[in-house]
């Protein structure tokens, strides 16, 4: 233990940085260094799994991007047929229905045909 205290002494005289690095060794001894290595291994964690949840939210991004995009060509073609078939729709009632006048004046022809017999 002496030699532990003058090799201290002789650094704190040095430097007053080694001042502090000289009590903590000594009242925590190898406790510190175990601690340093486990919170370096814990940020090391966190570090990773950060990196994790970043290429995560990254994919799952890409992943929503796309099933928009797939969504809207849907939605896009729907409604392109959906037009369509209106279309088609009202053609088909057009060609369907009579028109009024037309349809006043066959009444009239009809009319004076039945009149003149």
């Amino acid at each position: 233990m002496a030699k532990e205290n003058k090799a201290v002494e002789e650094k704190m005289a040095n430097d007053p940085s080694s001042k502090i690095e000289a009590i903590k060794n000594l009242i925590f001894g190898e406790n510190i260094a175990a601690y340093n290595s486990e919170f370096e291994q814990v940020k090391k964690d966190i570090a990773a799994k950060r990196q994790e949840l970043r290429e995560y939210i990254e994919d799952t991004s890409k992943e929503l991007h796309q099933a928009i995009d797939n969504l809207s060509t849907d939605v896009n073609i729907r409604i392109t047929e959906l037009e369509d078939n209106l279309a088609d729709k009202a053609d088909m009632l057009d060609s369907k229905k009579v028109d009024k006048k037309i349809l006043g004046d066959l009444l009239i022809t009809l009319g004076e045909k039945i009149s003149q017999k």
